[in-house]
């Protein structure tokens, strides 16, 4: 890709916006095309890769007008690597693109308008993620083995000698290792690597498909050692993660000082990717949810307690409600190492599936906060009875499954959309994490922006 004046072959196509991978959108003879690496409002010229009747799909070939929004990528790798979508377009327009793609999503989907636009949550760009699951795999081809991000529209790794997005001590650890995992006996069998960074201490844990021998046991030990690190062994699922020297104390966790409040967690646990973005998120949810001192407030999809402890300091009882046995069990532990054990309690409930009858089964609450997956919440809310509560504040990683679930608060169980806004969690990619307050028609003045 190069910007040039040259005249190309084919009519010139006009960038109007980004879609939700990132890529810019541009319409010919009522067709829409998804242009891979254009920004809104640039001139370019393409090469189609996939056609189908209703759309196409292409790359940039040359930039005839560039906006004013493109950087030159500060990764070596970026446009080969899978791992980042935006680096050429500068943070701030990043930023107003992924507000434009929730109001548009809450407007399209939900016909919803909240009253206030929230301000843009967002931390620092580079080398903010604390979590990431690298592809392992022996390419002799290449050298031998790679370590990476997996190549765009591809199940290949990146050849990748660096990553600017996670911590650089852990950039600086993509070719170390390439080299012991390419000494391993087992090599061929090590399909992965998870990172987990905690306050002190950084985790990777490899998914091993064979028995290490005793030199690979070794040679690891020696390589955690030299780079401090901790290693775990996975030989099946998550919950199989073990750490390879259990001699040496683990102690992963992060800390959310304004509420005096730390979270332990283990190294194959969900957390948020964005340890500092997360504490602004917390600060924000818990000012709009607004929970008073023996007030009662659920937590769904509550996880390692992540808001569940911080309402629980506030002086509210907090009802926490999650899916995983194993993380609720971690969530108690985390109550009491936080002596909120008698403020917050957490169950283990399939929230997926809950009705009308099991919800109402659970009390009346003053607030909920609503922390789903992708899939978002849409039994849930459907199953809000004749005591809702007063205030909801739903976190949210997928703008069009919020947008849904908004449209049922509104129009069916007497909300109102009071602000929304966007959490900046994953700089340079397209990703676009959100909050909104919803708020009872007669509830008025609580949890204001």
């Amino acid at each position: 890709m190069h910007i040039t004046d040259a005249n190309l072959a084919g009519a010139p196509l006009y960038i109007e916006s980004l879609d939700q991978e990132g890529r810019g959108i541009a319409r010919r003879e009522g067709k829409a095309i998804f242009v891979e690496g254009a920004l809104p409002g640039e001139q370019v010229s393409v090469s189609v890769y996939r056609k189908k009747p209703s759309f196409e799909l292409a790359n940039v070939q040359a930039i005839l007008k560039a906006s004013p929004a493109r950087l030159e990528p500060r990764c070596a790798h970026f446009g080969r690597c899978g791992g980042c979508a935006l680096q050429h377009m500068n943070v701030p327009t990043q930023v107003a693109a992924k507000q434009r793609t929730l109001e548009d999503a809450l407007w399209h989907i939900g016909k919803l308008k909240p009253d206030v636009i929230l301000a843009p949550i967002y931390g620092a760009p580079w080398e903010y993620r604390h979590r990431a699951r690298f592809t392992v795999r022996h390419v002799p081809k290449k050298g031998g083995v790679l370590v990476g991000f997996h190549e765009k529209r591809s199940s290949y790794v990146a050849d990748m000698t660096s990553c600017e997005v996670v911590p650089g001590r852990i950039s600086a650890l993509l070719l170390p290792l390439r080299e012991v995992i390419g000494r391993l006996s087992i090599r061929h069998r090590v399909p992965q690597i998870e990172l987990a960074v905690g306050e002190g201490a950084d985790v990777l844990v490899l998914r091993i498909l064979d028995a290490l021998s005793a030199e690979d046991k070794t040679l690891l030990k020696a390589f955690a050692e030299q780079f401090r690190l901790h290693l775990y062994l996975q030989p099946a699922g998550p919950d199989t993660a073990r750490p390879l020297d259990p001699e040496t104390p683990v102690d992963l966790h992060y800390l959310l000082p304004e509420f005096d409040v730390r979270i332990y967690f283990d190294p194959t646990d969900f957390t948020q990717v964005n340890h500092a973005v997360n504490r602004l998120l917390v600060r924000r949810a818990l000012r709009l949810l607004a929970p008073q001192p023996g007030e009662r407030v659920a937590d769904l999809f509550c996880g390692l307690g992540n808001f569940s402890l911080p309402i629980a300091r506030s002086g509210a009882l907090v009802l926490g409600l999650e899916g995983s046995r194993q993380l609720v069990a971690r969530a108690r532990t985390n109550a009491t190492r936080n002596d909120l054990a008698d403020r917050v309690r957490f169950e283990s409930m399939n929230l997926s599936e809950i009705d009308s009858k099991t919800l109402a089964a659970l009390g009346s609450f003053d607030g909920m906060l609503i922390d789903p997956p992708r899939d978002g919440a849409f039994e849930l809310v459907n199953a809000l009875g004749k005591l809702p509560p007063a205030r909801i504040v739903y976190v949210s990683c997928n703008p069009a499954t919020l947008a849904r679930d908004g449209a049922v608060l509104v129009r069916d169980k007497g909300y109102a959309l009071k602000s929304a806004g966007i959490i900046n969690m994953f700089p340079h990619t397209a990703h676009v994490e959100s909050l909104a307050l919803f708020q009872r028609q007669e509830e008025q003045g609580r949890g204001d922006p």
